[in-house]
Order: C-alpha cells, then structure tokens, then sequence
C-alpha cells in the first residue's frame, strides 16, 4: 500500500510515499534497542496516528525490520529531512481509517503498477509526486525485497548491521 500525504503536511505536501513513515519517541518502550523492539514500538504508533490501524492488529513480532538508511532532502526550501530510517516490513490483512490530517488518498498497487507509477513520476504525469526516502527505498531495495517475500525467503534479505547512506 502507499498512499499521498495530506495537503496541511508541512514537509512534502501531497507526495505519494510508503506506508507508514515515524521516528521513535522519547520514550522508554520506543527507545528499546533490541531486535529494534523500540522502533517495532513507533511503528505501530504511527500506524493509528496515520492510517487508524489498531495496534492489536499489528502483532509487534510480525514486523521484519530489513535494514537502515541515511537520506537528507530538501521540501521547500525551508523545511527538509536529514534521518535515519529504520525500514521494516509487515504483511496483515487489516482495515484503515486514515487521517485526513496526515492522508489524502490510500492506493494498493501490485509490482507492475508501482513501476508504471514510478514511470509516471519520472515523466511528471499528472503532477505525480514522489517522497525522496520512498524513491531511495524502491530504488536500492524494495524490488529485492518484494521478490524474496514472494519466495518466501524474506529473513535473507536482513540486513541491521549496516545503515545505507544514500
């Protein structure tokens, strides 16, 4: 699923990026380091805060963190990004209830539509926009990801020990 960021964002309005997008808070149960249980802890946050998924139905153990990258983009000349992202991935069949506040439109797009869509974004079609960290991720690792959770081998697609400046 991906889905367009809300107008009233105030970095990257109205771009179309990954599911769920959040930084750990100054909290202790998302400040835990182990397995990344702290950023399995923001990450279920933000996917109320953002998509009204209930935590129950996001079991902590079921998310795979896959790896970490350093990215620094611009937005609009006075607000921008320079993070580390954890990447993490879960497959749930759960119902949303966006926030208008944070979303404006919600897409589930198969492989071949997410490269038409990337194909519409480079030709700027239809003033189809882009977050900079989804590009990053779909360039360097989405595809590869895709094919191992399809083989069922997604456990070898792992990779915490490095963080990918890209």
């Amino acid at each position: 699923m991906i889905w367009q960021r809300s107008a009233t964002k105030v970095t990257f309005p109205l771009v179309w990026t990954n599911t769920c997008c959040s930084h750990p808070l100054y909290r202790e149960w998302e400040l835990i380091d182990e397995d990344a249980l702290g950023v399995r802890n923001a990450a279920q946050r933000k996917l109320l805060d953002e998509l009204g998924i209930p935590a129950e139905d996001l079991p902590l153990d079921q998310f795979t963190p896959l790896g970490r990258m350093l990215y620094k983009a611009p937005s609009d000349g006075k607000w921008g990004e320079h993070e580390v992202d954890y990447l993490l991935f879960i497959d749930q069949d759960v119902s949303i209830h966006p926030n208008p506040d944070e979303v404006a439109d919600v897409k589930y797009v198969n492989k071949e539509q997410l490269k038409e869509l990337l194909k519409k974004a480079d030709l700027g079609e239809e003033g189809l926009k882009l977050s900079p960290w989804f590009r990053l991720v779909v360039d360097n690792f989405l595809f590869k990801w895709w094919d191992h959770v399809e083989n069922g081998t997604l456990k070898e697609a792992i990779d915490m020990k490095i963080i990918h400046k890209l």
